[in-house]
């Protein structure tokens, strides 16, 4: 049985789209060990059809996060036997690179997104210039690599002449039954995701000013007291819920229990450029309409199945232009839901893990 190691630098209980990778492969004939690392926050681990473990680290944010982390990931790594291991993003891809080589097995790179990009690198250009290093140094000796959207293959090809299958980041289709009313009372618009500069959030705030609705934001991040705060000042406490971080069961009762999905980005950086976030097919499935950039991934997307209004900038009329289109306008409504009902048969993991599985059978 091929043994197959996955490294992240989250806890692991939130990763969706790790938890369908290792279900997969465990479901078909892999035996999968995720490493994580445990936090204060940490709650236990659900158990799973495939192995975890999370990693204690003393320092939690910055260089020396970075360097304890990797350095801890490495010499667990030189225990653990395996046939294939998989760093997630650049962040934990050397030490799995390096070991790859001692041992002489199978690297492989996930790249959840185009890592020196995020706005949080973008704006410091030596940190940016020591990812790029990190970035060219492991493509260019990875040959096993796949991403989450086309987009992003295509940078990494044009740049590194390096192939990169594209496994998106689908939920699995289930059986549960949809809500049933179309129209909520109050409506409900939902942010599910990390609460991080440059996607919408802070914009969104304000403009709850101008609309008879609610605003729930699902995850935790950086912005999180800063947002609370501004709602306070902007007095909106019983129309913005900050819910928190939820598992992946409980994020799906709450989809379902909303009017619209907001998927929004500032175009800060190729990496929210070229993205194609899990909430974009987590709202469709739900059967519950959108708003998202005209981003390339969600505008070939969305000419394939209309699930959603796609709008250009962030500014306040165009954010109330969208939300009243969808709330006020209920044939567009009904329309867009209708269509987030055919694309869930297509847009989901039971399809998109056939490729995953074709990529790892090719590895052996």
């Amino acid at each position: 049985m091929p043994i197959v190691i996955f490294t992240v630098v989250n806890d692991l209980t939130y990763d969706q789209r790790m938890h369908r990778i290792c279900n997969s492969l465990a479901r078909n004939g892999y035996d999968v060990l995720l490493i994580g690392r445990k936090l204060k926050s940490s709650i236990p681990l659900h158990p799973e059809i495939f192995m975890q473990k999370r990693l204690h680290s003393i320092f939690t944010r910055g260089k020396l996060f970075y360097i304890e982390y990797n350095l801890r990931l490495f010499f667990l790594l030189l225990t653990k036997k395996f046939h294939i291991v998989c760093g997630i993003d650049l962040d934990t891809i050397l030490p799995c690179y390096f070991i790859s080589v001692m041992r002489n097995k199978t690297c492989v790179y996930d790249a959840h997104e185009l890592f020196p990009e995020v706005p949080e690198v973008v704006r410091r250009p030596a940190i940016q210039s020591l990812w790029r290093s990190v970035e060219k140094f492991s493509i260019l000796r990875i040959k096993n690599c796949y991403t989450v959207s086309q987009s992003i293959a295509d940078h990494f090809e044009k740049n590194y002449k390096r192939k990169f299958e594209v496994i998106r980041n689908m939920p699995v289709k289930t059986d549960e039954g949809l809500r049933k009313e179309i129209h909520l009372n109050p409506p409900v618009v939902l942010y599910q995701g990390t609460l991080n500069e440059g996607r919408g959030i802070e914009q969104m705030i304000d403009v709850m000013q101008y609309l008879d609705c609610r605003l729930i934001l699902a995850g935790e991040g950086d912005l999180a007291a800063s947002l609370i705060k501004t709602g306070e000042r902007l007095k909106l406490e019983q129309k913005i819920i900050f819910a928190g971080m939820k598992t992946a069961a409980e994020l799906r009762e709450l989809t379902l229990q909303s009017t619209v999905g907001i998927n929004l980005l500032e175009n800060t950086g190729l990496s929210y450029y070229y993205s194609l976030a899990n909430k974009f097919f987590d709202y469709a499935m739900a059967g519950i309409p959108q708003i998202t950039m005209n981003f390339p991934e969600y505008r070939i997307l969305n000419k394939q199945f209309e699930v959603a209004i796609l709008i250009d900038d962030l500014k306040t009329e165009t954010l109330l232009r969208a939300i009243h289109q969808l709330m006020d306008e209920k044939d567009f409504y009904i329309r867009l839901r209708e269509n987030c009902l055919r694309a869930r048969e297509e847009w989901n993991w039971q399809k998109e893990e056939i490729k995953l599985l074709s990529f790892y059978h090719g590895l052996q």
